[in-house]
């Protein structure tokens, strides 16, 4: 099954989560609410989330599940999740991640349960919030903020670093986003079957790492 996305921008926006939630009835499986500037960007739990505007990638991609009662001819779903395989989402975003900033020559790492970490350092968080149908799962809202371009950080974020602090090159959020949703749509059909979920659960495992308490 091929995938594609629809990426909406918008200048400036209160969250791209909250927006998201907010056109969810009326909008396709992939379908991307992107900013370049939040004013109420949100992380795990009560944390916020820090980027200059226009410099890195803060963004929504919504994730639409296809149940046994609805017609196959809906060909932009992707397969039925069940509640109790929900961390598929999360491996199929950070597994994306990991293969989109590979492609830019850079070796990372997944912090549990959604950041990513090059090095000791994090480039990227996710906010993954999931609408639930009985036992399914309905759709997901899975927020991103990837650093790209930004290179000075405000001196209370502990450890932030960046695409182009990394290569020392800049770039086109625009098009980097439209080649990121390459890699999550790759990652979610992989989903659909048995031998992709095994792929997942494996890539997942081996990256994976979580900080001592």
């Amino acid at each position: 099954m091929e995938l594609h996305s629809t990426i909406t921008w918008h200048d400036v926006i209160d969250s791209t989560n909250s927006e998201a939630r907010r056109v969810l009835p009326y909008i396709d499986n992939l379908s991307v609410i992107a900013a370049e500037r939040q004013t109420a960007g949100r992380g795990q739990g009560d944390h916020k989330w820090h980027s200059m505007a226009g410099v890195n990638l803060t963004f929504t991609a919504v994730f639409k599940f296809h149940h046994p009662a609805e017609h196959d001819s809906e060909e932009k779903r992707a397969a039925q999740l069940d509640v109790k395989d929900a961390l598929y989402i999360t491996q199929i975003v950070t597994l994306a991640l990991r293969l989109y900033l590979d492609s830019h020559g850079v070796k990372a790492r997944i912090k549990w349960p959604n950041d990513i970490y090059v090095g000791d350092k994090k480039i990227c968080g996710i906010l993954i919030e999931n609408v639930l149908s009985g036992s399914n799962v309905d759709s997901s809202i899975v927020g991103i903020g990837l650093n790209i371009n930004q290179t000075d950080f405000p001196a209370d974020l502990p450890n932030p670093i960046s695409l182009a602090i990394l290569t020392g090159k800049s770039y086109d959020v625009h098009k980097e986003l439209q080649v990121l949703m390459e890699y999550i749509a790759q990652c979610l059909d992989k989903s659909n079957t048995e031998e992709g979920r095994a792929y997942l659960d494996t890539v997942f495992n081996e990256y994976m790492f979580r900080l001592d308490a």
